[in-house]
Order: C-alpha cells, then sequence, then structure tokens
C-alpha cells in the first residue's frame, strides 16, 4: 500500500474507531451477546494457534478474517468455523472474508469487528497496527513489531496515541508463564544477588522450503516469509527475540551495545537470511550478556535463559527446568529432564514438562480480559525495546563492528521488501 492509500483509510477509519472501541459499561447477557467479536489478519499457522488458543479460553465470537491467499483463507475458515460452533457461534460469514492486498483495510472497515489479531508476516507490522490504531480496534499483534528501526518508531508513536483508550498487546507469552514470572520476580527481588553475566540461547533445527514451483517470485518469498531477511526480519527477530525479551524483562534495562557474528551457513535453500548468530551485549551496570542463535541442522536443540549473580543463578529453558540454585534456591516443579525414563512416573501424575504450558492460555485471557474490564493494555513500549535489541543485535553482526544502541537508532534502518503485492488481487 502507498503513503497516500495508507494515509486515505486511516482518515476515513478514524471516523469509525467511536463505534469499535468496546466501552466497559457495556451490559452482556447471553454469551453470544457478550463475546468479544474478534478478526484475523494472517491465516498462516502462528495466527491459527493464537487465535485457537482465545476460542478455547475465552468467549470470542470470530467474525473475519483477511489473507493474501485463497488457500489460506479456505482453510483457516474450516478451523474457525469449527472453533465457533465448539462454542455456540455460527459460521463466518462470507461477506466478511477478506482476500488481496488490501483486504487487511476490509476487515478493519468492518465496524463489527472489535479486536484484531495481527499475525501477518512481520514486514506488514507498522502499516496494519497503525490502520487498526486510526480504526479503533484492539489489537494482538504477533512479535517483532517490526524488522526495522523506522518501523518500530512507527509502533511506537501508534502505541503513545491510544492514551489508555484501547488494548495493545504484543505476541510475547513467555512473560505469561507462571514459571517464568515467578524466578524473574525473584530474580528482581535479589534472589541471586547482583547479576553480573547472562547467557540466552534458541537453537532451533533447520527451517524447510515450501513448495515454490509455478510461482511468482514475490509468492514464493511471501509463503517461504522466514527465509527472507526483509520479511520476516531473520531469525534474530522471529525467534531469537523471546529470550532477548527474557532478558529485558528481567534486567528491566535496555543494552548500550552489541558486537557479534554469524551467517548463513550450510544453506543453500531458497533465500538470504542468517541462520546463526553470536552476540554479545553490554548492559548498564557493566552487565554482559552472551546470546547464541541458530536455525539449522535436523534437530531442535534448547532455549534458555540463565542469569549468574553474586549468590547463586537462575535458569529457564523452554522445556527442561525453571530454576534458582544458590544461597536462595527455588524450583518451579517443571520437570528439568523431559526424556529421563525416570520422570515417566511424574508426567503420568500431571507433572509438566514444558514451562510454557500455561503461557498462551494466560495471554489470551489477559488481552480479551482487558477488553471487557476496560483495563486496557499496552505493551508498546515493551515490544518495542525487544525489537530494536534485537536489531541491534543483528546489525552489529552483519556490520561486523561495535554498535551502539543510540547509534542503532540514528540509523533510522529501513528495509523495503519491493513486493508488488497488486498481483494478488
Amino acid at each position: 500500500m502507498t503513503n497516500l492509500e495508507r494515509r486515505s483509510f486511516i482518515k476515513g477509519a478514524a471516523a469509525v474507531s467511536a463505534i469499535t472501541i468496546l466501552k466497559p459499561s457495556t451490559v452482556f447477557g447471553t454469551k453470544a451477546n457478550s463475546a468479544i467479536q474478534l478478526g484475523i489478519i494472517g491465516c498462516g499457522n502462528r495466527g491459527t494457534s493464537v487465535i485457537s488458543s482465545m476460542s478455547k479460553h475465552t468467549n470470542v465470537n470470530i467474525m473475519a478474517m483477511a489473507d493474501l491467499f485463497n488457500d489460506k483463507l479456505k482453510a483457516g475458515k474450516e478451523k474457525y468455523d469449527k472453533l465457533n460452533q465448539a462454542n455456540g457461534f455460527g459460521k463466518i460469514d462470507p461477506k466478511n472474508i477478506y482476500q488481496g492486498s488490501k483486504a487487511y483495510m476490509e476487515l478493519l472497515n468492518n465496524k463489527n469487528v472489535e479486536a484484531v489479531l495481527i499475525a501477518s508476516p512481520a514486514y506488514t507490522h507498522p502499516d496494519f497496527v497503525e490502520a487498526a490504531v486510526a480504526a479503533g480496534k484492539h489489537i494482538y499483534c504477533e512479535k517483532p513489531v517490526a524488522i526495522d528501526v523506522q518501523g518500530v518508531k512507527r509502533i511506537e508513536k501508534a502505541g503513545q496515541s491510544i492514551n489508555g483508550k484501547l488494548s495493545m498487546v504484543v505476541g510475547f507469552q513467555i512473560r505469561h508463564a507462571n514459571a517464568y514470572q515467578e524466578m524473574v520476580k525473584r530474580v528482581q527481588n535479589g534472589a541471586i544477588g547482583d547479576v553480573v553475566t547472562a547467557q540466552l540461547y534458541y537453537l532451533a533445527s533447520g527451517l524447510p522450503l515450501n513448495p515454490i514451483e509455478n510461482m511468482s517470485k514475490p509468492e514464493a518469498m511471501i509463503r517461504n516469509q522466514f527465509h527472507f531477511r526483509a520479511l520476516s526480519g531473520g531469525i534474530l527477530l522471529d525467534q531469537g527475540i523471546h529470550m532477548l525479551d527474557v532478558c529485558s524483562w528481567t534486567l528491566q534495562r535496555k543494552p548500550i551495545m552489541a558486537m557479534g557474528a554469524g551467517g548463513r551457513d550450510h544453506n543453500s535453500a531458497f533465500g538470504d537470511a542468517w541462520n546463526n548468530y553470536q552476540i554479545i551485549y553490554k548492559y548498564p551496570n557493566d552487565i554482559k550478556v552472551s546470546f547464541h542463535s541458530t536455525q539449522l541442522g535436523p534437530n531442535f536443540g534448547d532455549v534458555c535463559a540463565r542469569f549468574l549473580g553474586t549468590k547463586g543463578s537462575a535458569t529457564a529453558h523452554y522445556s527442561g527446568g525453571v530454576f534458582i540454585d544458590g544461597e536462595n534456591s527455588w524450583d518451579s516443579g517443571i520437570l528439568r529432564h523431559e526424556s529421563a525414563s525416570e520422570d515417566r512416573d511424574q508426567q503420568a501424575a500431571g507433572v509438566f514438562t514444558s514451562a510454557l504450558h500455561d503461557s498462551n492460555e494466560n495471554k489470551v485471557k489477559s488481552f480479551i480480559g482487558s477488553i471487557r474490564s476496560g483495563k486496557y493494555l499496552n505493551e508498546s513500549t515493551s515490544g518495542a525495546t525487544s525489537t530494536y535489541t534485537a536489531i541491534l543485535g543483528r546489525m552489529a553482526a552483519e556490520r561486523g563492528e561495535q554498535v551502539l544502541w543510540d547509534a542503532m537508532l540514528n540509523s533510522n534502518e529501513s528495509i523495503d521488501p519491493n513486493l508488488n503485492l497488486s498481483q494478488f488481487d
């Protein structure tokens, strides 16, 4: 969409914002009357996963959907209709199904949509969030909030503009995992003393390539968005950012600088995104943080954030335990060795093997609950900080030199995917 088109849409959408914002004073009657009317932009795997959790754990009616591709809409509708049916709601009306490059604008112009899940490729997030704010919709936006510095600044500005009138949350569900929350609280209260250093890693398996035969290059790129830096931002922004967000949350600080390395090694697949990064961050109080992010090989490795302090250490795995060792030892009860045979009896007894077992449920309940109560959430600042941190690491690695936080901000980095989307209309 051109800047002119976006400005025209935002101007028009602002006129309906007063209608589409859900007022907390609304008197709810039946379940159908009290349901939040929900739309989804981007009907791929991640969007379907999040909206499924919303449907399962909250009172929402999935009433509208938008995507660039018809096959995504068809597959999504079949799943979303089943979700609605399980909750006593009807199927999505065909007139509320929007396809093509302007589909998101049509959905946001639907005055009956109260909240929107934005699960489209990350390069679209600034445009879509700005338009959703102008249309008065509550927003759940997947991470990262943008792929470049200019995009993050736009998200920050959009977040400032809502001024307590809307909820805007970002898809960092780990912050809602009870085990992580307790560990972070204890670290912030001094359980491991002064934090000296931290070790982060996200070791993922290689990403398969979706079929690209008989496709235009833009279509092949979009259907393989995670292989392209200009669409997803690369693995630091798509995957590694989760551990960077845990670090920002725990330390309650922004890094001062970063230096790093990485590359696109042993990867001949379609695309240009790097598949490994090694980053060193320096935070205030001389805290050093090392981060290793990979997306290669046949096997998924481990995801972990470990903080080492003067009185002990705090460790949080996705699967493998969340605990503190040292003077103030503590254990969340999450199994430390998921695959160990001696743990099978514990698993059978209901002991959780994943620290994230409650994260998605808690996250979506928090978002929908904020709309119903009128106690609106605004995660634009924390979402921006974690995205900036990932961009800082990417920039340092790509340049092969130390990059300061302020230099990253002042770079006004802008990445243009150069896609002509009108061919999909």
